[in-house]
């Protein structure tokens, strides 16, 4: 039986990241994914790059998911992308209560360019509040690790297991918390905290410039593997290589910044 998995993410059109990189991933990896939006983002390439964000409504967003379950009864993995809002995440936080979710996994999109630094202080504060405690995996980049932990100026991989910890204090069962690129040397790693063990992972770096989509990737990659009864480290493990992959696949055009690539060659 494939395993059905949920996304509630934003858009972004140019297929690098967001929802279209979920479904991506997971039907590569063996799974039916359905997507609630919360946002439709795309690049402005007059205006260097920078993201125009439109929100959706958080009703329209709990609408989806309401659709999404009443075609697909057996639901239970669900995977958390850029919320962008204080309604937005206060409506999923009452999502995963009512539908209670085997396994949610949250990758922690805090700041998003364009919003005012006050508003997205709200943001980062009402994801912390609100979403964290609900989640069964967290996958923070270097900069969302920092922030969520408290601890600044990570540069060591044993400064980002105490950070992952840290996060992991705050009552989340499995930090997945990634260094990548950030690190000098030849490897990318990342560690993986779960009752306080933990596993750093490693592979090899292609190219210094960070990949649009790889985090949504390996969250994506997370959530499938979950869905599909594998353990949360085995999960990571697979999400990884399957990262790694996709980096090592990207794909370029023209934008200054390529974008991973979950298929094949």
């Amino acid at each position: 039986m494939i395993p059905n998995v949920l996304t509630i993410a934003g858009s972004e059109a140019s297929g690098g990241a967001g929802a279209q990189v979920d479904l991506r991933t997971f039907h590569q990896l063996g799974t039916f994914g359905s997507a609630a939006l919360t946002l439709i983002v795309s690049f402005d390439p007059e205006d260097g790059w920078k993201h125009r964000v439109h929100p959706i409504p958080p009703e329209v967003t709990a609408a989806q998911v309401e659709a999404a379950f009443g075609v697909h009864e057996q639901l239970d993995t669900v995977k958390i992308g850029m919320l962008g809002s204080v309604p937005m995440i206060e409506t999923v936080a009452r999502i995963l209560d009512e539908r209670q979710f085997r396994n949610v996994i949250v990758d922690p999109v805090l700041i998003c360019k364009g919003q005012e630094a006050s508003e997205a202080l709200d943001v980062d504060n009402a994801l912390r509040e609100l979403i964290l405690p609900r989640a069964t995996v967290v996958t923070p980049n270097l900069f969302e690790t920092e922030v969520l932990s408290g601890h600044k100026g990570i540069t060591t991989v044993d400064e980002l297991i105490e950070a992952a910890r840290a996060i992991a204090d705050q009552g989340v069962p499995h930090v997945y918390a990634k260094l990548g690129i950030d690190q000098p040397g030849t490897e990318a790693t990342d560690v993986f905290v779960s009752n306080g063990e933990a596993t750093i992972l490693s592979a090899p770096k292609f190219g210094q410039d960070k990949v649009s989509g790889a985090g949504c990737t390996l969250a994506a990659a997370l959530t499938a593997e979950l869905a599909k009864g594998y353990s949360p480290l085995d999960a990571a493990r697979a999400a990884k290589q399957f990262t790694t992959a996709a980096v090592a696949k990207r794909r370029h055009g023209g934008a200054p910044f390529s974008c991973a690539w979950q298929g094949e060659p």
